[in-house]
């Protein structure tokens, strides 16, 4: 597979996971929330503290999104690694943590004020897991770009 092909292939990905969290945090979301409150009125006071935490949850996410098509549209013009797209895998890499913090976090704060039960906290620890191992991922893949780079720069400067 060429760069190009490559480049289109990783902007489709992320065009479809776009769509796909924003059909998860704008449609799904509330509609499971006004189930639930529906369901359990007792719970209306937490519908809207839940759905803004989630959308919260959403900022970061998104910022990777925008870096991963930056590296795409790099990959594309066959700079693939670059001192930018280490920076960039960084960013991803501390966003995902920071999301899993936050999770995290939002979650414990919720099941200390009685807005949460603890077994929603123990599924979020799933998603925390799955932050730190995204994060562990993409640190190690900034590592081996950014000494990728370093190679690359110094074959360009030998005559």
């Amino acid at each position: 597979m060429d760069q190009v092909r490559l480049s289109r292939w990783l902007k489709a990905i992320i065009i479809g996971t776009g769509i796909c969290g924003t059909v998860i945090y704008f449609l799904v979301f509330p509609m499971i929330g006004k189930d639930i409150v529906s369901d359990y009125p007792e719970f209306h006071s937490w519908y809207w503290p839940w759905l803004i935490f989630l959308w919260i949850t959403a900022v970061p996410c998104y910022i990777a999104l925008v870096s991963g098509w930056k590296i795409a549209a790099d990959i594309g013009r066959d700079h693939s690694f670059s001192f930018q797209n280490a920076n960039r895998l960084k960013l991803i890499s501390i966003l995902a943590a920071a999301d899993a913090i936050l999770v995290f976090a939002g979650n414990l704060i919720f099941l200390f004020l009685n807005m949460s039960h603890p077994s929603v906290f123990l599924m979020a620890l799933l998603v925390v897991f799955g932050g730190i191992v995204l994060s562990v991922v993409f640190a190690a893949l900034s590592h081996m770009v950014l000494k990728a780079a370093k190679l690359r720069e110094e074959n360009e400067l030998t005559i």
